[in-house]
């Protein structure tokens, strides 16, 4: 979700304590203070088989969508097969941009980086919830507490261990401005997790990550980002920008989220796949 300059700009936010209070309740500002605590393992698997393999990975281009508006891709030519005999290029990429992971280091001092995020808890149960009819009536919707309990209703108790995904239907804009969908004052406007969701997420169930199909894990108009705050510094990780929700069944089906291990990262951009 960061930019470059955003720890300045998260650094700003924060000395204006007051309002993140009023805005968070203090419950993100505590976690975000407090020492990181090991999210609890997923629970052993029962046996599990599946025939579809869904890609919810987005195809990353140099100007796909940046939570900054910026550029945060591109690419040098090193070698081409015609000349070198083979092809080869060097990547310059922000670790959040495309569909991509947010490690707990991400928002916290010293929560795992994505190299650290063990592996049992990249592949889990996902649940999926459709929160697009409101999103059509609000860009600025988030999903709440009540979003969940009426899944549960539907659907059953939540998975234990599982990652939750919104499923907003915004992917439908990834190649158009409406995927910021910035205002006249550069305020976004998109949906996202409201932190309530991520405290019932967290301290009523067991889940260990996050995903959305939109540039943030907070809905567009954060000043605070209040869900980041809450959910990564208690070592859960979230996955932002991803694609193809809608061929997901809501309850069924397994993630395997693809993060970066490279040494210390902060997240970087991922391989996301369903198995249904």
């Amino acid at each position: 979700m960061c930019v470059p300059g955003c720890q300045e700009m998260v650094r700003q936010r924060l000395l204006s304590r007051r309002n993140f209070l009023r805005a968070a309740g203090g419950a993100a500002l505590a976690m975000a203070a407090s020492a990181c605590a090991p999210v609890p393992p997923p629970p052993p698997r029962a046996p599990f088989s599946f025939t579809r393999v869904i890609d919810l990975t987005h195809t990353l281009w140099p100007t796909f969508p940046t939570f900054g508006g910026g550029q945060n891709y591109t690419e040098d030519i090193l070698a081409v097969f015609e000349q070198d005999g083979y092809n080869m290029k060097t990547w310059h990429v922000v670790e959040h941009t495309g569909t991509h992971m947010d490690a707990p280091f991400h928002f916290s001092a010293d929560g795992w980086s994505a190299d650290q995020v063990p592996v049992e808890n990249l592949v889990v149960p996902l649940a999926v919830v459709d929160i697009r009819e409101k999103a059509a009536e609000n860009p600025d919707a988030q999903l709440t507490p009540d979003d969940l309990r009426a899944w549960e209703a539907q659907h059953g108790p939540l998975p234990e261990g599982c990652c939750v995904a919104m499923y907003s239907g915004w992917e439908e804009f990834v190649r158009t401005d409406k995927f910021r969908n910035a205002d006249d004052q550069g305020v976004m406007h998109f949906p996202g997790f409201h932190v309530e969701a991520v405290q019932f997420l967290m301290e009523e169930r067991n889940v260990v990550g996050i995903a959305v199909d939109t540039l943030s894990l907070d809905y567009g108009p954060s000043a605070d980002f209040a869900t980041h705050y809450a959910w990564l510094p208690t070592n859960r990780w979230g996955m932002e920008n991803v694609a193809n929700l809608g061929l997901v069944p809501p309850r069924g089906a397994y993630i395997v989220a693809g993060g970066p291990t490279i040494q210390g990262a902060t997240g970087g951009p991922s391989r996301v796949i369903a198995l249904v």
